[in-house]
């Protein structure tokens, strides 16, 4: 199943993002590395700076989406204001699978 991490950051934080990225982008190749990963970046504000972020994954349930979101270090950091966790359906222009 395919869950939408939907992630706002808390004001302020854009220093904390900065800092935690490397090991932020480390933990998305590692997803993407065991086929975990659907897709991920970030949101923007209206001056172009990050202030969120929108992750799909891969889970076999609720419970595992939000293991992999607890295990993001941006989520470690603290950098977030709040996280949605939703079951979601990619329905168009979906990319093929090999």
């Amino acid at each position: 199943m395919l869950f939408a991490l939907i992630c706002k950051d808390k004001p302020g934080r854009l220093q904390v993002r900065l800092d935690t990225r490397s090991k932020h982008i480390a933990f998305l190749e590692g997803l993407n590395g065991d086929k975990k990963l659907g897709f991920a970046g970030p949101f923007l504000d209206a001056d172009g700076k990050p202030d969120g972020s929108l992750v799909v994954v891969e889970a076999p349930d609720l419970a595992a989406a939000k293991a992999l979101s607890a295990a993001d270090p941006y989520t470690k950091a603290g950098l977030f204001e709040s996280v949605e966790i939703r079951q979601w359906n990619w329905s168009f222009n979906k990319p093929v699978s090999e």
